[in-house]
This record gives C-alpha cells, structure tokens and sequence, in this order.
C-alpha cells in the first residue's frame, strides 16, 4: 500500500510540472503588402468582438457608436468604389447621408478571422478579416452584394479598413 501511495505521489508530480518547451505559433498565411512575405498568426479575438460590434452599429444605423468605435487620430477608410475617408467626421458624414436615403444597408455576417503581423519596422498589426452579405434597397429592388472587409484594430478601436465588394449572380 505505502509503495501505491509512493507511485502515485510521483505520477502526480510528474504530472504537473510545466513543460519548459517553447510554444511556437502556427502561421495561418502571409501578408505581402510591403514587398515580402511576412507570416500571419492567429489574432486576438477581442478585435473580432470590436468589429462585430462595428458592424451591428451600422445595422442599426447607430452614428454615435460607430463613432466611439473609430480612432480619434489617424483614421481611414477606402471604400468599394474608390471612396477614401481620411477621418472620422468624413466617414460619418458618408454614413448619416447613406442611412438617411432609401437604401437601408443591412450586413449579414458570413465569417470572422483576427490574423496579426509584424512590420520591418517591428511593430505589431491586428487586423479582422471579414466577409458578409450586403442587401440594398435600389429603386425598390433589393441588391444584393458579397463584401471583404479588413480592418486594423488598435487599442480596441477601428483604425483603418477596406472594402472590397461584387454583386451577388444569380
């Protein structure tokens, strides 16, 4: 018996001591933008918690969240048409003219990936890469769009994003 609680005594403490092997993260695909293939990893979740947020504010045509969610210094948005937003009172002014005209933008969701990287220079980007359906109300008919955005997030705010988008064939 005392053997059996002996045994099982090292089982236990061996058992628990912490692994001293170096936890390397997997690459999930490369960011080119700067001429060379640098690796993404995995992001932060919390940034898709920021955009999911960010985009049921425009669901709900909700001017003062979206503007609590956009950086106060150093915003921009480029636009499916080749709009480009260089602050946030731009970006807003877009967005209260397009809520109040009759096309009620609303997004659906279709998926989420937080991905980071880090530049030459060493510093570290969250973004959010995300994908959603687009219904639009034109003359009366529904137009319906599939929408690419990437949004970098900073400190828990929206610092930049793109959008890519094309009209859904039947």
């Amino acid at each position: 018996m005392k053997n059996l609680t002996v045994l099982a005594f090292l089982v236990l403490l061996v058992s628990c001591q912490q692994s001293t092997k170096e936890v390397v993260p997997e690459i999930i695909g490369y960011d080119i933008t700067e001429g060379a293939k640098t690796p993404l990893f995995a992001g932060d979740l919390a940034n898709v918690q920021v955009w999911e947020k960010y985009i049921k504010a425009h669901n709900e045509k909700d001017l003062q969240t979206i503007q609590s969610l956009n950086a106060e210094k150093g915003f921009k948005v480029k636009g499916a048409k080749g709009e480009v937003f260089k602050s946030s009172e731009e970006h807003l002014n877009f967005l209260k003219n397009w809520f109040e005209s009759d096309a009620n933008p609303k997004w659906t969701t279709n998926f989420l990936i937080a991905n980071t990287f880090t530049t030459k220079e060493g510093v570290l980007k969250q973004w959010v890469t995300s994908g959603h359906s687009l219904n639009l109300l034109v003359e009366g008919d529904t137009l319906k769009l599939n929408q690419v955005h990437d949004a970098l997030i900073v400190n828990g705010k929206v610092q930049e994003f793109s959008v890519n988008e094309r009209v859904v064939s039947e």
